[in-house]
């Protein structure tokens, strides 16, 4: 057997993440590794640390990036938040609600289940409903933005319903941190966690996390350990905590980690808000060209993602063989549906550095050249001049 070196094609990156790195992101992670103890990487841990709560919007102290995939950072808040006969309640409205549901029995709790139709937000009545009639209830998990479907649910009203009846909550926001409005402290939020990969244009495997301080009050006042031993946040903040001595507690992923500080670096060049408004303005572009072709959104305007569009299928189209063209012939990477929306949608990503005005003109174009070839129904020619006319 052979065995040579890899080189990866460049692709095009507009599926549901990972999204395109940034060649600033990508030039940092080469740079010379140090030692995870070394005073210059420490001083590092704080500045990320700083300008992680920046992205956040959040004084929380408890700030910090899992050296893990967002996955990770999902279970890092419930093993720390949750014990066995704990109740919670999970609002799920697509595929991650259902990891959370999963995440709670492994934590020897008792998941009570507020279900919305895929591709709706979660319903702010069902929550309360669940909450008069579980008074036992002690945390309330939803996803902000799922993946899975391109919806985006209330996050404030939410947490604000929770609060009201004595519960803290937990927020998925992998694909809304740095893409769409996310206000920590603004709207009260617990514990919440997200990935790298999306609109934060890095490289996956690291997930941000941030905890309030009556977050902090309940992990330092359980009634038994955590159980993962390298999510305990109790032990982990003597590596992660304040100042300038740190403690051993794991070998940090060190040039991971100088990726994602060069890619909270280049958020806040371009400002944060301003972030968000890029994102809406290509995905308005990118819907332009998608109505023109006649193709139209699974999820309703009022409550659609800017960075992850679910677009409908032209009738008769194999979906999966259309994105095999993309990628063979154009490079260019969308993804499929996932659980009951598998082969009725595609998901087309705008996160982060591959939320640009080439990518949706590349991406509509090589679509529609594409279902033309197949003879599907759509009206041909006409995605990228409506595209840059919304530039325009």
């Amino acid at each position: 057997m052979s065995v040579s070196s890899f080189h990866p094609p460049e692709r095009i990156l507009m599926g549901p993440g990972p999204s395109d790195v940034n060649p600033r992101i990508l030039e940092a992670m080469a740079r010379p590794t140090i030692g995870h103890l070394d005073p210059m990487f420490v001083a590092l841990m704080e500045e990320i640390k700083s300008l992680l709560q920046d992205t956040f919007l959040t004084k929380n102290k408890l700030t910090m990036p899992v050296s893990a995939p967002g996955s990770a950072g999902m279970e890092t808040c419930f093993v720390n938040l949750v014990e066995a006969g704990d109740t919670v309640i999970v609002c799920q409205n697509g595929v991650f609600g259902g990891r959370m549901k999963e995440n709670v029995e492994r934590c020897g709790a008792t998941a009570i289940m507020v279900e919305d139709d895929w591709g709706k937000p979660v319903d702010p009545n069902k929550l309360e409903d669940a909450l008069k009639a579980h008074p036992e209830a002690s945390t309330v998990a939803f996803v902000h933005a799922e993946t899975s479907t391109g919806a985006i649910s209330d996050a404030k009203t939410l947490v604000k319903i929770a609060h009201d009846y004595d519960c803290l909550t937990i927020v998925d926001a992998v694909t809304s941190l740095a893409g769409s409005e996310l206000r920590v402290d603004d709207w009260d939020i617990d514990a919440i966690y997200s990935g790298t990969q999306k609109c934060l244009s890095c490289t996956p495997g690291i997930s941000p996390v941030s905890f309030s301080d009556a977050a902090v009050e309940r992990i330092q006042n359980r009634k038994t350990k955590v159980q993962s031993w390298f999510m305990d946040l109790n032990l982990v903040m003597g590596y992660w905590g304040e100042g300038a001595q740190r403690s051993y507690h794991h070998t940090a992923p060190i040039n991971a980690l100088y990726a994602f500080h060069e890619s909270l670096v280049i958020l806040q060049e371009e400002g944060l808000e301003n972030s968000w408004v890029r994102h809406d303005a290509n995905h308005q572009a990118l819907k332009a060209g998608i109505e023109a072709m006649g193709l139209g959104f699974f999820v309703d305007e009022a409550y659609r993602l800017p960075q992850l569009n679910a677009v409908t299928l032209p009738e008769g189209i194999d979906e999966a063989a259309v994105r095999k063209i993309l990628l063979s012939r154009y490079n260019l990477e969308i993804g499929a549906g996932l659980g009951p929306m598998a082969g009725k949608i595609w998901r087309i990503g705008l996160m982060g550095y591959a939320s640009n005005q080439q990518n949706v003109l590349t991406c509509l174009g090589a679509l529609d050249a594409v279902l033309t070839d197949m003879k599907a129904k759509i009206e041909s020619g006409k995605a990228v001049n409506a595209a840059l006319e919304v530039f325009a």
